[in-house]
């Protein structure tokens, strides 16, 4: 079956192609600059193209973009209007055509208690499906979709889950009405990310397209498909857009800030554990030295026994 695009989707193309002059600059030889899809200013705008927008929707939903008639935005979007509020984590609600929502998350930092936030979220589309009074017959599939560009699960190799309720025993799964993907983009293996090796899933080349860094890669990628070549057309778009460049570079320098300040705090950590230890083993070894007994030590001290035995045999080395 050929790629279509439906009426919209051609309208907002068309609309898309021709820019005011004043906010859109020529990418010249001298300004190769490409945004990356991680940052969420540069996701937003991609999903916002209903053509980007379908061909992600498809993957997602493990169905050809054929059979997605539209997809709707919806008002669930993330607007950030306070300064200080650049690293909240981009939200993205999207209803297709049969009642289906897909919410997909965009985070390059990683996020504590962060599968407990997914439950919530994926919760919470469930459940606001229904008016008071409603049949359940009317509830729909929901999927929630994280796109990490940080490793959740360290103790495997897997870049991409899905995950349901299911029985415990059997393995069946309960309901598929409730569906989690987690996509993290950070353990992608090389052959795929390269390009050497190439794959006939589509999620996985959009995971691809996510991580891409540089020119080259996204050409390359554009050649898979209507859509992985409309994705490549609206990235140099928003790229020569000056006002997304600007809000882009905000959010970029944001990001550098905090991984700045952490860096930091945890430097400070380490500096005020290592003299707490110090001033811990200092009054240790005294109370020792005193013939004060371990059990004694530990009271005095509010440490436990075992790290009392720990210190002294630490002089014994």
């Amino acid at each position: 079956m050929e790629n279509r695009i439906n009426a919209s989707e051609e309208m907002w193309l068309e609309e898309a192609s021709v820019r005011p002059p004043s906010s859109v600059t020529e990418v010249s030889g001298q300004d190769d600059f490409i945004m990356h899809p991680t940052n969420d200013v540069c996701f937003a705008g991609l999903m916002e193209n209903p053509v980007v927008r379908k061909g992600f929707c498809a993957a997602v939903m493990r169905v050809k973009p054929e059979e997605i008639e539209e997809t709707t935005l919806l008002p669930t979007h993330l607007r950030r209007e306070y300064a200080d509020d650049k690293l909240g984590i981009l939200d993205m609600r999207v209803c297709l055509k049969s009642g289906q929502q897909i919410n997909m998350e965009m985070q390059v930092k990683k996020f504590d208690f962060w599968n407990e936030r997914t439950l919530f979220y994926l919760s919470k589309m469930f459940a606001e499906q229904l008016r008071k009074g409603e049949s359940y017959e009317k509830l729909k599939k929901c999927v929630q979709v994280s796109i990490l560009d940080f490793i959740l699960y360290p103790d495997d190799k897997r870049s991409y889950r899905t995950v349901h309720f299911r029985d415990d025993e059997d393995g069946r799964i309960y309901n598929d009405k409730m569906e989690l993907q987690i996509l993290e983009l950070k353990k992608l293996p090389e052959e795929l990310r390269t390009g050497e090796h190439q794959t006939g899933e589509d999620i996985v080349k959009w995971m691809r397209f996510f991580n891409g860094k540089s020119r080259k890669e996204f050409e390359d990628m554009a050649q898979a498909d209507m859509y992985m070549g409309e994705a490549y057309e609206a990235l140099k778009r928003l790229s020569a857009d000056e006002k997304k460049r600007l809000e882009y570079e905000a959010r970029e320098k944001a990001l550098r800030d905090y991984n700045c300040q952490i860096n930091c705090a945890e430097k400070r950590g380490r500096e005020e554990g290592r003299r707490e230890g110090l001033r811990l083993a200092a009054s240790v070894f005294g109370l020792h030295g005193q013939g004060i007994s371990d059990t004694e030590i530990a009271r005095q001290c509010k440490v436990s026994e075992e790290e009392v035995r720990e210190i002294l045999n630490m002089q014994m080395r």
